[in-house]
């Protein structure tokens, strides 16, 4: 059992944390303005989801490559390759916008959402070499570090819009461009610095420990094959619920605020609290997570989310706070789902398979994602917000259930 922090540790999550602060910009783009430059373009609410639709399909398509990239040839090469394809995408939406080709723009959406996959994927680099007893706070060393550039990037919504002016192209691409730069930056500091390389480092370990399976000791502790399935399926029904809901009410809530009288900078302002919500709290997750288990978190998420729902689909309208608020607490039920539900899968998945396996429930957590986001939009366009807002909330209580199984001594 390793317990020691490795040397290398340290200097590895300091460039996974620099990479992070730059994606987190680029990652902030389309969430913030995706739905409402599709609905400029298209001219349709109804397909106002579509964007977050594409960039998750592509999300998912990314999270396959990136995760067997990884596998083969390591974290920094599969990395690298993710964030330049999320920037590529990122240049793509900007011209898009520019000539007004909406096959372009479908085509551009797909690609970007490499970016969204690579960010998440980081989470993963972070924990390679971590102790068992800190795979939590690793996780979340990582995730945090999103928070800067994720919060910054929806309130540069104007100033990016004005540079657009400047260029003479759509004001909503502008967040874009910044995507773009912040992405192809992301890449190049993964490329040039993270070396050693964490998943190699971690399997030469196992290796001279002649344990080339690298199994963790919780796996040890596992019992049957079948009770480290139900930990596995666990840990992907956790993430994919919370990546389901999240990204559904998320994104139809900038559509309510302009339906409702407020204007793109109000949106960015509850978009970049949510997003605030989503990553700053990683620490405080991470801590409990590796202090009072998995499955404690994992169950508070379902809790956390379904107040979110509720408070979402009640606040009124006018009120900026408390749909901030809503989307705060929708940002934090999604965080302690992604902390808890990394740690399981990590805990569970051998080194020898690792990196593959966690692309593959990455692909899961995308494809929840791309049904929330279209989804959103037809729910929305058939019936209300507030409907979305409360169906989503009740759909978060399937969470406890499932942890209550799984934690059964059957399945220890």
């Amino acid at each position: 059992m390793r317990t020691a922090v490795h040397p290398a540790q340290k200097r590895i999550l300091a460039v996974l944390v620099t990479a992070q602060i730059l994606s987190g910009a680029g990652l902030a783009a389309g969430i913030t303005v995706g739905a409402l430059l599709a609905q400029d373009m298209l001219g349709s609410t109804s397909l106002s989801g579509l964007p977050s639709g594409l960039f998750t399909i592509g999300s998912a398509a990314a999270a396959v490559i990136v995760g067997r990239t990884s596998q083969h040839l390591g974290r920094r090469i599969g990395l690298s390759v993710g964030y330049a394809a999320g920037a590529a995408g990122s240049l793509g939406v900007v011209i898009a916008a520019a000539t007004g080709s909406v096959l372009l723009l479908f085509l551009a959406l797909f690609v970007y959402g490499a970016g969204t996959a690579t960010n998440l994927q980081a989470r993963y680099a972070g924990a390679d070499l971590a102790s068992p007893q800190h795979r939590g706070r690793a996780v979340s060393t990582v995730l945090v570090a999103t928070t800067v550039g994720a919060v910054a990037g929806p309130n540069l919504v104007t100033a990016t819009g004005q540079l657009a002016d400047a260029l003479n192209i759509p004001r909503l691409a502008g967040p874009f461009i910044l995507a773009s730069v912040a992405y192809a930056a992301a890449a190049a500091v993964l490329w040039t610095m993270l070396r050693p390389d964490p998943l190699t480092t971690a399997r030469a370990i196992a290796a001279d420990a002649a344990d080339p399976a690298g199994e963790p000791p919780e796996q040890e502790a596992t019992s049957t094959r079948n009770g480290r399935s139900a930990h596995l399926m666990l840990g992907a029904a956790v993430m994919v619920l919370t990546q389901l809901i999240m990204v559904a009410i998320m994104t139809m809530t900038p559509i309510h605020m302009q339906h409702h009288g407020h204007d793109v900078s109000a949106a960015g302002l509850v978009i970049a609290v949510h997003v605030a919500g989503m990553y700053l709290p990683s620490p405080f997750s991470g801590l409990l997570v590796d202090r009072f288990g998995r499955m404690a978190v994992a169950a508070a998420s379902g809790v956390t989310l379904l107040g979110a729902g509720l408070l979402a689909a009640l606040a009124p309208p006018n009120s900026v706070v408390l749909l901030a608020f809503a989307l705060a607490l929708l940002g934090l039920g999604w965080n302690f789902g992604l902390v808890s539900g990394t740690a399981i899968i990590t805990d569970t998945v051998p080194l020898a398979t690792r990196a593959k396996t966690q692309g593959a429930v990455d692909v899961a957590i995308a494809l929840a994602g791309a049904g929330g986001g279209m989804a959103s939009g037809l729910v929305v366009a058939a019936s209300s917000y507030t409907a979305l807002a409360g169906i989503g909330g009740a759909l978060a209580l399937a969470i406890i259930p499932a942890v209550a199984y799984t934690a059964r001594p059957a399945h220890r």
